[in-house]
């Protein structure tokens, strides 16, 4: 991921409010290891059940502001965006307004996401072996590009209203 600036992370959001770009709590940024990241996302510390994602779409960042859902999951679900299924997290499902005149007519899209964001970590562990000759270092890569399009479709999605 490409290191951003406070103000490129708050201008980047297509379904938030000028007031919510401006009130919402950014990451440390000096802390971050941009190059170990597939995209940013991170909670808010003042309002736990708000989560923002930055991701880079056709070379600009795109913010997407994502609220927790009420309610509890029954059953352990698989993240939709790293798909793990030895996750060391909880997976939440996030409620994402839509961008434009879709988002404002109350359209949304749902997700199934680590708790803290913490797919890039997740795709980057070294997976079991499979079987003799089994090209971890591939296998690797490919979850890191199956996250890279999961998100890269995800916030399409919620940047084309439809």
């Amino acid at each position: 991921m490409i290191p951003l600036t406070e103000s490129q992370i708050r201008s980047s959001f297509v379904n938030a409010s000028q007031r919510e770009r401006k009130e919402l709590t950014l990451p440390d940024l000096a802390q971050l290891r941009f190059d170990d990241l597939d995209y940013l996302g991170w909670r808010d510390r003042r309002q736990p059940a708000l989560g923002y994602v930055v991701a880079v779409v056709d070379g600009e960042p795109v913010g997407v502001l994502l609220r927790q859902a009420d309610g509890r999951i029954r059953s352990r679900p698989q993240c939709s965006w790293c798909e793990d299924v030895h996750l060391p997290n909880d997976v939440v499902f996030f409620i994402a307004k839509r961008a434009g005149k879709a988002g404002r007519n109350g359209n949304t899209l749902g997700t199934l996401v680590c708790d803290h964001f913490q797919c890039s970590a997740n795709v980057r562990k070294r997976p079991p072996t499979a079987y003799v000759g089994f090209d971890v270092e591939a296998a690797r890569q490919q979850r890191i590009d199956a996250l890279r399009e999961h998100v890269d479709a995800f916030v399409r999605r919620v940047m084309d209203g439809d």
